[in-house]
């Protein structure tokens, strides 16, 4: 699986360079500024790129609106973002086409390398890997006004934020120490009290209840 790279601190570049080898991916490039990522993506079209936010010469957004600019020119480029900060701007963004392979991840996921992996392999089949915080804060904001969202239960609410990380029924019934049945159970209640349609296509789902979540914002 081909990877571009694009991340402005050297040793973190490095790094993750090591690691994503460590786990049989090629680098197809490791870049550290706004254009070289541009060049990278429009030349080498990778399986998946992994994407510091801020890149220089702005150190804004400029890594996030590179890939972005690239998944317009290919649709359903997978990118996985890398950010210091949870910005649920920045996952907005990402959901906005309504198509897979994307991802949200906060740079301290990185030092999971198992997590992180796993998140990048999701993305680059083309499902979703939104970051726990950015799931918890969506739905702290949304609860409070959102009479739907408020009727779900406890444990509807836990699933919720399982299922929007982009975590299959299995995943979820294996991370809760349920049956899968049980969790499916809870899946149809909960798209039934926020008026959303089942769907057997997991990527679907969960930007059908990110893009709820964060409607109106």
């Amino acid at each position: 699986m081909r990877v571009v790279l694009a991340e402005d601190l050297f040793l973190l570049r490095d790094g993750l360079v090591r690691l994503l080898e460590a786990y049989d991916f090629e680098i197809a490039a490791a870049v550290e500024t706004g254009p070289e990522l541009s060049r990278a993506l429009a030349e080498l079209e990778p399986d998946v790129a992994v994407v510091d936010v801020r890149l220089p010469p702005t150190h804004t957004d400029e890594g996030l609106q590179c890939a972005l600019e690239a998944r317009r020119r290919t649709p359903g480029l997978p990118v996985l973002v890398l950010s210091q900060h949870v910005e649920q701007l920045y996952a907005r963004e990402l959901l906005a086409d309504g198509s897979g392979g994307v991802g949200y991840l906060l740079k301290d996921r990185v030092f999971d390398a198992e997590q992180f992996v796993d998140a990048v392999r999701r993305v680059a089949a083309g499902g979703t890997a939104m970051d726990p915080q950015v799931i918890q804060q969506l739905l702290s904001r949304r609860a409070a006004d959102d009479q739907p969202l408020a009727r779900l239960t406890p444990r509807e609410t836990e699933v919720l934020e399982l299922m929007a990380q982009g975590r299959s029924n299995a995943a979820i019934a294996e991370r809760l120490v349920v049956t899968e049945r049980a969790i499916a159970k809870h899946t149809a209640n909960i798209f039934a009290k926020l008026g959303l349609e089942v769907s057997d296509d997991d990527n679907r789902r969960v930007l059908a209840v990110l893009a709820y979540l964060d409607h109106g914002r």
